[in-house]
Protein backbone atom coordinates (compact mmCIF):
# COMPACT_ATOMS: atom_id res chain seq x y z
CA UNK A 1 0.00 0.00 0.00
CA UNK A 2 2.74 2.40 1.06
CA UNK A 3 4.87 1.32 -1.88
CA UNK A 4 1.95 2.04 -4.27
CA UNK A 5 1.40 5.50 -2.81
CA UNK A 6 5.10 6.23 -2.94
CA UNK A 7 5.24 5.25 -6.62
CA UNK A 8 2.26 7.42 -7.49
CA UNK A 9 3.81 10.36 -5.65
CA UNK A 10 7.07 9.93 -7.56
CA UNK A 11 5.13 9.90 -10.85
CA UNK A 12 3.32 13.16 -9.99
CA UNK A 13 6.57 14.84 -8.99
CA UNK A 14 8.19 13.68 -12.24
CA UNK A 15 5.34 15.14 -14.33
CA UNK A 16 5.44 18.41 -12.36
CA UNK A 17 9.19 18.62 -12.81
CA UNK A 18 8.89 18.04 -16.55
CA UNK A 19 6.11 20.64 -16.81
CA UNK A 20 8.24 23.15 -14.94
CA UNK A 21 11.15 22.38 -17.25
CA UNK A 22 8.97 22.87 -20.30
CA UNK A 23 7.70 26.19 -18.92
CA UNK A 24 11.22 27.23 -18.13
CA UNK A 25 12.35 26.49 -21.69
CA UNK A 26 9.33 28.30 -23.17
CA UNK A 27 10.01 31.60 -21.36
CA UNK A 28 13.03 32.65 -23.42
CA UNK A 29 11.07 31.87 -26.62
CA UNK A 30 8.22 34.19 -25.55
CA UNK A 31 10.67 36.91 -24.58
CA UNK A 32 12.35 36.65 -27.97
CA UNK A 33 9.05 37.68 -29.57
CA UNK A 34 8.86 40.89 -27.59
CA UNK A 35 9.80 44.02 -29.53
CA UNK A 36 11.94 46.65 -27.91
CA UNK A 37 11.43 50.40 -28.41
CA UNK A 38 13.55 51.88 -31.21
CA UNK A 39 16.75 53.77 -30.55
CA UNK A 40 17.02 56.91 -32.71
CA UNK A 41 20.51 58.00 -31.65
CA UNK A 42 22.32 56.59 -34.69
CA UNK A 43 19.71 58.07 -37.03
CA UNK A 44 20.12 61.52 -35.52
CA UNK A 45 23.91 61.34 -35.98
CA UNK A 46 23.43 60.12 -39.55
CA UNK A 47 20.75 62.53 -40.80
CA UNK A 48 21.12 65.48 -38.42
CA UNK A 49 23.96 67.20 -40.36
CA UNK A 50 21.76 67.22 -43.49
CA UNK A 51 18.98 69.26 -41.84
CA UNK A 52 19.15 73.06 -42.12
CA UNK A 53 17.46 76.03 -40.52
CA UNK A 54 15.81 78.50 -42.89
CA UNK A 55 15.17 82.13 -41.99
CA UNK A 56 13.39 84.49 -44.35
CA UNK A 57 13.38 88.28 -44.27
CA UNK A 58 11.39 91.00 -45.99
CA UNK A 59 12.08 94.69 -46.48
CA UNK A 60 9.58 97.14 -45.02
CA UNK A 61 9.39 100.79 -46.05
CA UNK A 62 9.50 103.26 -43.14
CA UNK A 63 9.09 107.04 -43.28
CA UNK A 64 11.78 108.89 -41.33
CA UNK A 65 10.96 112.09 -39.42
CA UNK A 66 13.23 114.82 -38.12
CA UNK A 67 13.13 116.31 -34.62
CA UNK A 68 10.71 113.78 -33.19
CA UNK A 69 6.90 113.92 -33.31
CA UNK A 70 5.31 117.34 -33.64
CA UNK A 71 2.22 118.78 -32.00
CA UNK A 72 -0.25 117.22 -34.45
CA UNK A 73 1.39 113.81 -34.13
CA UNK A 74 1.22 114.05 -30.31
CA UNK A 75 -2.43 115.07 -30.37
CA UNK A 76 -3.21 112.21 -32.74
CA UNK A 77 -1.65 109.74 -30.29
CA UNK A 78 -3.90 111.04 -27.50
CA UNK A 79 -6.99 110.67 -29.70
CA UNK A 80 -6.08 107.13 -30.84
CA UNK A 81 -5.65 105.86 -27.28
CA UNK A 82 -8.76 107.61 -25.94
CA UNK A 83 -6.85 109.99 -23.64
CA UNK A 84 -7.98 113.54 -22.80
CA UNK A 85 -6.52 115.96 -25.32
CA UNK A 86 -4.38 118.55 -23.48
CA UNK A 87 -4.61 122.27 -24.14
CA UNK A 88 -1.20 122.97 -25.57
CA UNK A 89 0.05 126.54 -25.95
CA UNK A 90 -0.01 127.81 -29.46
CA UNK A 91 3.34 127.71 -31.18
CA UNK A 92 4.68 129.50 -34.16
CA UNK A 93 4.14 127.55 -37.35
CA UNK A 94 7.02 125.26 -38.15
CA UNK A 95 8.97 125.66 -41.28
CA UNK A 96 8.18 123.07 -43.85
CA UNK A 97 10.81 120.39 -43.75
CA UNK A 98 11.86 118.68 -46.94
CA UNK A 99 10.29 115.23 -47.03
CA UNK A 100 12.84 112.48 -46.58
CA UNK A 101 12.75 109.50 -48.94
CA UNK A 102 11.35 106.33 -47.37
CA UNK A 103 13.91 104.02 -45.86
CA UNK A 104 13.86 100.23 -45.88
CA UNK A 105 14.10 98.13 -42.78
CA UNK A 106 14.85 94.42 -42.93
CA UNK A 107 12.57 92.31 -40.76
CA UNK A 108 12.45 88.57 -40.10
CA UNK A 109 9.45 87.13 -41.93
CA UNK A 110 9.53 83.53 -40.80
CA UNK A 111 11.53 80.53 -39.65
CA UNK A 112 11.37 77.04 -41.11
CA UNK A 113 13.38 73.94 -41.83
CA UNK A 114 14.82 72.18 -44.84
CA UNK A 115 17.28 69.47 -45.82
CA UNK A 116 20.20 69.05 -48.19
CA UNK A 117 19.09 67.23 -51.32
CA UNK A 118 22.48 67.16 -53.06
CA UNK A 119 26.07 67.74 -52.00
CA UNK A 120 26.28 70.67 -54.46
CA UNK A 121 24.00 72.82 -52.32
CA UNK A 122 20.44 72.00 -53.38
CA UNK A 123 18.01 72.45 -50.46
CA UNK A 124 14.43 71.19 -50.32
CA UNK A 125 11.77 72.84 -48.16
CA UNK A 126 8.10 73.92 -48.24
CA UNK A 127 6.94 76.60 -50.64
CA UNK A 128 5.09 78.38 -47.84
CA UNK A 129 8.36 78.73 -45.90
CA UNK A 130 9.95 80.96 -48.58
CA UNK A 131 6.83 82.47 -50.17
CA UNK A 132 7.06 86.26 -50.41
CA UNK A 133 10.57 86.42 -48.93
CA UNK A 134 13.03 89.10 -50.08
CA UNK A 135 15.96 87.15 -48.70
CA UNK A 136 16.39 83.51 -47.65
CA UNK A 137 19.15 82.58 -45.18
CA UNK A 138 20.19 78.94 -44.70
CA UNK A 139 22.11 77.93 -41.59
CA UNK A 140 23.90 74.57 -41.47
CA UNK A 141 24.51 72.51 -38.33
CA UNK A 142 28.14 73.72 -38.31
CA UNK A 143 26.74 77.29 -37.94
CA UNK A 144 27.76 78.40 -41.44
CA UNK A 145 25.17 80.72 -42.95
CA UNK A 146 24.43 81.20 -46.65
CA UNK A 147 22.14 83.40 -48.70
CA UNK A 148 20.00 81.04 -50.75
CA UNK A 149 18.63 81.47 -54.24
CA UNK A 150 15.09 80.21 -54.85
CA UNK A 151 15.34 77.89 -57.87
CA UNK A 152 11.56 77.46 -57.94
CA UNK A 153 8.51 76.98 -55.76
CA UNK A 154 5.27 75.13 -56.44
CA UNK A 155 2.37 76.24 -54.24
CA UNK A 156 0.07 73.43 -55.37
CA UNK A 157 2.37 70.78 -53.88
CA UNK A 158 3.97 73.14 -51.31
CA UNK A 159 7.49 72.20 -52.46
CA UNK A 160 10.37 74.66 -52.97
CA UNK A 161 13.93 74.13 -54.19
CA UNK A 162 16.78 76.39 -53.01
CA UNK A 163 20.49 76.65 -53.94
CA UNK A 164 23.39 77.76 -51.78
CA UNK A 165 27.00 78.27 -52.88
CA UNK A 166 28.58 75.31 -51.12
CA UNK A 167 29.93 71.90 -52.09
CA UNK A 168 30.73 68.68 -50.30
CA UNK A 169 27.58 68.91 -48.17
CA UNK A 170 26.05 65.85 -46.44
CA UNK A 171 23.02 65.01 -48.58
CA UNK A 172 20.10 62.89 -47.40
CA UNK A 173 19.19 59.48 -48.78
CA UNK A 174 15.73 59.35 -50.38
CA UNK A 175 13.57 56.40 -49.33
CA UNK A 176 10.96 54.37 -51.19
CA UNK A 177 7.56 55.68 -50.06
CA UNK A 178 5.76 52.66 -51.51
CA UNK A 179 7.44 50.50 -48.86
CA UNK A 180 6.32 52.73 -45.99
CA UNK A 181 3.84 50.90 -43.74
CA UNK A 182 1.17 52.16 -41.38
CA UNK A 183 2.43 51.70 -37.82
CA UNK A 184 6.08 52.07 -38.84
CA UNK A 185 8.32 54.23 -36.65
CA UNK A 186 9.43 57.55 -38.17
CA UNK A 187 11.41 60.56 -36.95
CA UNK A 188 11.37 64.29 -37.69
CA UNK A 189 14.17 66.84 -37.34
CA UNK A 190 13.52 70.56 -37.62
CA UNK A 191 13.42 73.96 -35.95
CA UNK A 192 10.10 74.27 -34.07
CA UNK A 193 9.72 77.83 -32.78
CA UNK A 194 13.30 78.45 -33.98
CA UNK A 195 14.83 75.70 -31.79
CA UNK A 196 17.41 74.24 -34.19
CA UNK A 197 17.82 70.48 -34.70
CA UNK A 198 14.93 69.37 -32.50
CA UNK A 199 14.17 65.65 -32.84
CA UNK A 200 10.70 64.10 -32.42
CA UNK A 201 9.45 60.61 -33.22
CA UNK A 202 6.23 58.68 -33.71
CA UNK A 203 4.54 56.28 -36.11
CA UNK A 204 2.85 56.46 -39.49
CA UNK A 205 -0.86 56.88 -38.75
CA UNK A 206 -2.16 56.59 -42.32
CA UNK A 207 -1.07 56.80 -45.94
CA UNK A 208 -2.71 58.43 -48.96
CA UNK A 209 -4.59 60.89 -46.78
CA UNK A 210 -6.65 63.24 -48.97
CA UNK A 211 -5.94 66.83 -47.93
CA UNK A 212 -5.02 68.31 -51.29
CA UNK A 213 -5.77 68.10 -55.02
CA UNK A 214 -2.42 66.77 -56.13
CA UNK A 215 -0.88 65.11 -53.07
CA UNK A 216 -1.83 62.04 -51.03
CA UNK A 217 -0.27 63.00 -47.68
CA UNK A 218 1.42 60.77 -45.11
CA UNK A 219 -0.28 61.18 -41.72
CA UNK A 220 1.82 60.67 -38.58
CA UNK A 221 1.64 61.36 -34.85
CA UNK A 222 5.15 62.86 -34.85
CA UNK A 223 5.18 66.12 -32.88
CA UNK A 224 5.29 68.97 -35.42
CA UNK A 225 5.02 72.67 -34.57
CA UNK A 226 5.52 76.00 -36.40
CA UNK A 227 9.11 76.03 -37.61
CA UNK A 228 9.16 72.29 -38.41
CA UNK A 229 7.74 73.03 -41.86
CA UNK A 230 10.08 71.87 -44.61
CA UNK A 231 12.01 69.46 -42.42
CA UNK A 232 12.48 65.77 -43.25
CA UNK A 233 10.38 62.79 -42.14
CA UNK A 234 12.85 59.91 -41.73
CA UNK A 235 12.32 56.13 -41.59
CA UNK A 236 14.32 53.71 -39.43
CA UNK A 237 16.81 53.15 -42.27
CA UNK A 238 17.81 56.81 -42.17
CA UNK A 239 16.01 57.62 -45.44
CA UNK A 240 13.83 60.67 -46.02
CA UNK A 241 10.30 59.58 -46.93
CA UNK A 242 8.48 62.91 -46.62
CA UNK A 243 8.57 66.66 -46.02
CA UNK A 244 6.78 67.77 -42.85
CA UNK A 245 4.25 70.26 -44.13
CA UNK A 246 0.99 70.59 -42.17
CA UNK A 247 -0.69 69.90 -38.86
CA UNK A 248 -4.33 69.55 -37.91
CA UNK A 249 -4.88 72.00 -35.09
CA UNK A 250 -7.55 74.12 -33.47
CA UNK A 251 -5.04 75.97 -31.33
CA UNK A 252 -2.23 76.61 -33.82
CA UNK A 253 0.00 74.04 -32.08
CA UNK A 254 0.42 70.28 -32.29
CA UNK A 255 -2.68 68.21 -31.47
CA UNK A 256 -1.59 64.71 -32.46
CA UNK A 257 -2.06 64.81 -36.24
CA UNK A 258 0.69 65.81 -38.67
CA UNK A 259 0.97 65.55 -42.44
CA UNK A 260 4.02 65.07 -44.67
CA UNK A 261 4.43 65.38 -48.43
CA UNK A 262 5.47 61.96 -49.84
CA UNK A 263 9.06 62.12 -51.05
CA UNK A 264 8.35 60.49 -54.41
CA UNK A 265 5.93 63.31 -55.24
CA UNK A 266 8.34 65.93 -53.91
CA UNK A 267 11.22 64.60 -56.04
CA UNK A 268 9.07 64.73 -59.19
CA UNK A 269 8.25 68.35 -58.45
CA UNK A 270 11.88 69.24 -57.64
CA UNK A 271 13.10 67.67 -60.90
CA UNK A 272 10.83 70.02 -62.86
CA UNK A 273 11.79 73.01 -60.71
CA UNK A 274 15.47 72.26 -61.32
CA UNK A 275 14.93 71.92 -65.06
CA UNK A 276 12.66 74.91 -65.73
CA UNK A 277 11.89 76.70 -62.46
CA UNK A 278 8.22 75.74 -62.72
CA UNK A 279 5.95 72.70 -62.65
CA UNK A 280 3.89 71.70 -65.67
CA UNK A 281 0.74 69.65 -64.95
CA UNK A 282 -1.75 67.96 -67.21
CA UNK A 283 -5.45 68.67 -67.41
CA UNK A 284 -8.42 67.29 -69.36
CA UNK A 285 -11.09 69.85 -68.44
CA UNK A 286 -13.64 68.03 -66.29
CA UNK A 287 -15.26 68.79 -62.95
CA UNK A 288 -15.74 65.67 -60.89
CA UNK A 289 -17.34 64.28 -57.75
CA UNK A 290 -17.36 61.10 -55.70
CA UNK A 291 -19.48 58.09 -56.72
CA UNK A 292 -21.76 57.09 -53.87
CA UNK A 293 -22.74 53.47 -53.26
CA UNK A 294 -26.37 54.36 -53.88
CA UNK A 295 -25.56 55.79 -57.31
CA UNK A 296 -23.29 52.84 -58.18
CA UNK A 297 -26.05 50.36 -57.32
CA UNK A 298 -28.72 52.27 -59.23
CA UNK A 299 -26.75 52.44 -62.50
CA UNK A 300 -25.46 48.86 -62.37
CA UNK A 301 -21.80 49.48 -61.51
CA UNK A 302 -21.92 47.12 -58.55
CA UNK A 303 -19.16 48.91 -56.63
CA UNK A 304 -18.68 52.57 -55.75
CA UNK A 305 -15.49 53.61 -57.53
CA UNK A 306 -14.21 56.11 -60.06
CA UNK A 307 -14.87 59.80 -60.59
CA UNK A 308 -18.29 61.10 -61.59
CA UNK A 309 -18.03 63.73 -64.35
CA UNK A 310 -20.29 66.62 -63.34
CA UNK A 311 -19.25 68.95 -66.12
CA UNK A 312 -17.13 68.90 -69.27
CA UNK A 313 -15.48 72.17 -70.20
CA UNK A 314 -16.26 73.40 -73.69
CA UNK A 315 -13.36 72.89 -76.09
CA UNK A 316 -11.41 70.88 -73.52
CA UNK A 317 -9.45 67.67 -74.22
CA UNK A 318 -12.20 65.71 -72.49
CA UNK A 319 -14.91 67.13 -74.76
CA UNK A 320 -12.81 66.52 -77.87
CA UNK A 321 -12.15 62.97 -76.67
CA UNK A 322 -15.87 62.23 -76.24
CA UNK A 323 -16.22 62.43 -72.45
CA UNK A 324 -19.77 63.39 -71.41
CA UNK A 325 -21.30 64.76 -68.24
CA UNK A 326 -22.61 61.82 -66.23
CA UNK A 327 -19.79 59.50 -67.28
CA UNK A 328 -17.93 57.76 -64.49
CA UNK A 329 -14.21 57.59 -65.20
CA UNK A 330 -13.00 54.26 -63.83
CA UNK A 331 -9.47 54.05 -65.29
CA UNK A 332 -6.78 56.40 -66.52
CA UNK A 333 -4.10 54.88 -68.75
CA UNK A 334 -5.15 51.47 -67.47
CA UNK A 335 -4.76 52.39 -63.80
CA UNK A 336 -7.92 51.99 -61.72
CA UNK A 337 -9.48 55.06 -60.06
CA UNK A 338 -10.76 54.02 -56.67
CA UNK A 339 -11.88 57.50 -55.56
CA UNK A 340 -12.40 60.77 -57.38
CA UNK A 341 -9.26 62.39 -55.93
CA UNK A 342 -7.12 59.81 -57.77
CA UNK A 343 -7.99 61.34 -61.16
CA UNK A 344 -6.50 64.87 -60.78
CA UNK A 345 -3.30 63.32 -59.39
CA UNK A 346 -2.96 60.95 -62.32
CA UNK A 347 -3.81 63.57 -64.93
CA UNK A 348 -1.72 66.23 -63.20
CA UNK A 349 1.31 63.94 -63.23
CA UNK A 350 0.98 63.33 -66.98
CA UNK A 351 3.08 65.42 -69.34
CA UNK A 352 1.01 67.85 -71.47
CA UNK A 353 0.82 66.67 -75.08
CA UNK A 354 0.56 63.00 -74.08
CA UNK A 355 -2.21 60.84 -75.55
CA UNK A 356 -3.92 59.00 -72.71
CA UNK A 357 -6.68 56.41 -72.54
CA UNK A 358 -9.70 56.98 -70.31
CA UNK A 359 -12.15 54.21 -69.43
CA UNK A 360 -15.66 55.47 -68.69
CA UNK A 361 -18.82 53.75 -67.48
CA UNK A 362 -21.75 55.12 -69.48
CA UNK A 363 -25.34 53.89 -69.61
CA UNK A 364 -24.55 50.46 -68.22
CA UNK A 365 -21.38 49.69 -70.19
CA UNK A 366 -17.69 50.56 -70.19
CA UNK A 367 -15.91 52.15 -73.13
CA UNK A 368 -12.43 53.51 -73.81
CA UNK A 369 -11.76 57.05 -75.01
CA UNK A 370 -8.53 58.78 -76.07
CA UNK A 371 -7.71 62.29 -74.90
CA UNK A 372 -4.77 64.60 -75.61
CA UNK A 373 -3.53 65.96 -72.26
CA UNK A 374 -3.37 69.76 -72.11
CA UNK A 375 -1.46 71.95 -69.65
CA UNK A 376 -3.32 73.10 -66.58
CA UNK A 377 -4.79 76.59 -66.76
CA UNK A 378 -7.51 78.72 -65.21
CA UNK A 379 -11.00 77.29 -65.50
CA UNK A 380 -13.15 78.77 -68.24
CA UNK A 381 -16.64 80.12 -67.51
CA UNK A 382 -19.52 77.75 -68.17
CA UNK A 383 -22.83 78.80 -69.73
CA UNK A 384 -25.50 79.66 -67.18
CA UNK A 385 -28.72 77.75 -66.64
CA UNK A 386 -31.70 78.01 -68.94
CA UNK A 387 -34.44 80.53 -68.45
CA UNK A 388 -38.07 79.94 -67.53
CA UNK A 389 -40.80 78.72 -69.83
CA UNK A 390 -44.54 78.33 -69.38
CA UNK A 391 -45.27 75.37 -67.12
CA UNK A 392 -47.11 72.52 -68.87
CA UNK A 393 -49.47 70.18 -67.08
CA UNK A 394 -47.72 67.14 -65.57
CA UNK A 395 -48.69 63.61 -66.71
CA UNK A 396 -49.74 60.86 -64.32
CA UNK A 397 -46.31 59.18 -64.65
CA UNK A 398 -44.48 62.40 -63.81
CA UNK A 399 -46.82 63.17 -60.92
CA UNK A 400 -46.08 59.76 -59.39
CA UNK A 401 -42.42 60.84 -59.04
CA UNK A 402 -43.32 64.42 -58.09
CA UNK A 403 -42.08 65.97 -61.34
CA UNK A 404 -43.39 68.47 -63.85
CA UNK A 405 -41.10 68.93 -66.87
CA UNK A 406 -40.95 70.82 -70.16
CA UNK A 407 -39.05 70.53 -73.44
CA UNK A 408 -35.96 72.65 -74.05
CA UNK A 409 -35.76 75.00 -77.00
CA UNK A 410 -32.95 74.57 -79.53
CA UNK A 411 -31.42 77.82 -78.28
CA UNK A 412 -31.40 76.51 -74.71
CA UNK A 413 -29.79 73.22 -75.78
CA UNK A 414 -27.12 75.12 -77.69
CA UNK A 415 -26.45 77.41 -74.75
CA UNK A 416 -26.01 74.43 -72.43
CA UNK A 417 -24.07 72.38 -74.98
CA UNK A 418 -26.43 69.37 -74.79
CA UNK A 419 -28.35 67.35 -77.37
CA UNK A 420 -31.51 66.66 -75.39
CA UNK A 421 -33.13 66.64 -72.00
CA UNK A 422 -36.10 68.15 -70.18
CA UNK A 423 -36.31 71.08 -67.82
CA UNK A 424 -37.79 70.60 -64.33
CA UNK A 425 -40.66 73.06 -63.85
CA UNK A 426 -41.66 71.76 -60.43
CA UNK A 427 -40.31 69.13 -58.02
CA UNK A 428 -42.34 67.71 -55.13
CA UNK A 429 -42.60 64.46 -53.14
CA UNK A 430 -40.03 61.88 -54.38
CA UNK A 431 -38.27 64.38 -56.66
CA UNK A 432 -37.94 66.97 -53.90
CA UNK A 433 -36.67 64.34 -51.45
CA UNK A 434 -34.03 63.35 -54.02
CA UNK A 435 -32.84 66.96 -54.21
CA UNK A 436 -34.28 67.95 -57.60
CA UNK A 437 -35.62 71.47 -57.96
CA UNK A 438 -37.01 73.90 -60.52
CA UNK A 439 -34.51 74.78 -63.24
CA UNK A 440 -32.68 71.44 -63.23
CA UNK A 441 -32.26 69.76 -66.62
CA UNK A 442 -32.78 65.97 -66.63
CA UNK A 443 -30.48 64.24 -69.15
CA UNK A 444 -30.95 60.52 -68.41
CA UNK A 445 -33.44 58.25 -66.66
CA UNK A 446 -32.15 54.82 -65.61
CA UNK A 447 -29.08 54.95 -67.90
CA UNK A 448 -31.22 55.96 -70.93
CA UNK A 449 -30.79 59.35 -72.59
CA UNK A 450 -33.81 61.65 -72.67
CA UNK A 451 -34.43 63.59 -75.88
CA UNK A 452 -37.61 65.34 -74.75
CA UNK A 453 -40.80 65.18 -72.70
CA UNK A 454 -42.24 62.32 -74.79
CA UNK A 455 -39.22 60.08 -74.09
CA UNK A 456 -39.18 61.14 -70.46
CA UNK A 457 -42.83 60.24 -69.89
CA UNK A 458 -42.38 56.85 -71.61
CA UNK A 459 -39.40 55.99 -69.39
CA UNK A 460 -41.26 56.95 -66.20
CA UNK A 461 -44.31 54.92 -67.27
CA UNK A 462 -42.15 51.79 -67.72
CA UNK A 463 -40.18 52.34 -64.50
CA UNK A 464 -40.70 49.95 -61.60
CA UNK A 465 -41.99 52.24 -58.86
CA UNK A 466 -41.04 49.74 -56.17
CA UNK A 467 -37.35 50.25 -56.95
CA UNK A 468 -35.03 53.25 -56.80
CA UNK A 469 -34.70 55.09 -60.12
CA UNK A 470 -31.49 56.91 -61.06
CA UNK A 471 -31.79 60.28 -62.79
CA UNK A 472 -28.83 62.19 -64.27
CA UNK A 473 -29.45 65.93 -64.20
CA UNK A 474 -27.70 69.22 -64.87
CA UNK A 475 -27.80 72.18 -62.49
CA UNK A 476 -26.03 75.25 -63.80
CA UNK A 477 -22.55 74.03 -64.65
CA UNK A 478 -22.77 70.85 -62.57
CA UNK A 479 -24.00 67.38 -63.58
CA UNK A 480 -24.92 64.78 -60.96
CA UNK A 481 -27.20 61.87 -60.10
CA UNK A 482 -30.41 61.85 -58.06
CA UNK A 483 -32.12 58.71 -56.77
CA UNK A 484 -35.93 58.79 -56.94
CA UNK A 485 -37.85 56.61 -54.48
CA UNK A 486 -41.66 56.62 -54.56
CA UNK A 487 -43.11 56.49 -51.03
CA UNK A 488 -45.05 53.28 -50.34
Amino acid sequence: MKAGLLGALRAVLTVATLSAAVSFVAVPSAQAQLRTLPDFTDLVEQVGPSVVNIRTTEKLAIQSTQGGPGEEEMLDLFRRFGLPVPNLPKQAPRKAQPQQPPQEEEQTKGIGSGFILSSEGLIMTNAHVVDGADEVLVTLTDKREFKAKIIGEDKRSDVALLKIDAVGLPAVKVGDVSKLRVGEWVMAIGSPFGLDNSVTAGIVSAKLRDTGDYLPFIQTDVVINPGNSGGPLINMRGEVVGINSQIYSRSGGYMGISFAIPMDEAVRVSDQLRASGRVSRGRIGVQIDQVSKEVADSIGMGRAQGALVRNVEAGSPAEKGGVEAGDIITKFDGKPIEKSSDLPRMVGGTKPGTKSTITVFRRGASRELTVLIAEIEADKPIAHAVGKEAKPKASAASQAFGLNVADLSEAQKKELGIKGGVRVEAATDAAARAGLREGDVILQVGNVEVSGVKDFEALLTKADKSKALSVLFRRGEWTQYAILKVAK
